[in-house]
């Protein structure tokens, strides 16, 4: 593994000094391997370890590249690594998200288009007043997405992405258990786009504060 580990920070080298580009093909293994001193085969297990965090893109028949190295590419690593969390740290990762979603929602204030907004508040009228939990947390996923994508930072769109998987499955086991969940959810996306819509950044993150905080407060109640 220390043979792997030094390929991949000698790659990882050329890509932050610049001499390897987003986009740009690798030399041949051949050369590439003579060049950075180092074995074909310690070279190929590095080029397979960055292909899997989205650094290198392995094309066959036709070379190694550069990915774009866009955030939203690379967090995609995140996403996988979050799939694994256990039970018991769904409260670690509410804690992040609630650290993290009440300032996108409070940047989406003085972002967000009127258009935006509409799409926004067409999801919730067509949810209607006493929807299924199911229903209830699909929507409550992409309202959030919808909001924190007009942030405009993708960096942070593609953190909140990674990070709500995980909190699903408690956001539907709260709104089968606990009485007013389904009702107090729609108060406060009506709130938040309220506040959105009056480009009130405090407010927005007050109540997107709120809203990630029940759902905690509830969790850690229940373990």
């Amino acid at each position: 593994m220390a043979v792997t580990d030094e390929a991949i920070e000698k790659i990882k080298g050329m890509i932050v000094s610049g001499a390897l580009r987003p986009g740009d093909r690798l030399p041949k293994e051949s050369e590439l391997a003579a060049e950075l001193g180092l074995s074909r085969n310690s070279l190929r297990e590095a080029v397979r370890a960055l292909s899997l965090i989205r650094i290198l893109d392995v094309r066959q028949g036709d070379g190694t590249y550069v990915t774009s190295l866009d955030p939203q590419l690379l967090l995609e690593a995140l996403s996988f690594v979050v799939d694994f969390h256990r039970d018991d740290t769904v409260l670690e990762f509410l804690a992040v998200r609630r650290i993290l979603e009440p300032a996108a929602t409070a940047m989406a204030a003085t972002r967000i288009t009127e258009a935006q907004l509409d799409v926004l508040s067409s999801q919730l009228d067509a949810l209607g007043a006493q929807p299924s939990v199911e229903e209830l947390v699909a929507c409550d996923l992409e309202f959030h997405r919808g909001i924190v994508q007009s942030s405009g930072n993708s960096v942070l769109c593609s953190l909140l992405d990674g990070l709500s998987g995980p909190t699903t499955r408690a956001r539907v086991w709260r709104g089968l258990t606990q009485e007013d969940a389904v009702s107090r959810t729609l108060h406060e996306h009506r709130a938040i786009l309220s506040a959105l819509r009056d480009r009130d950044a405090e407010a927005a993150r007050a109540w997107a504060t709120v809203h990630v905080a029940s759902v905690e407060q509830w969790l850690r109640s229940t373990l």
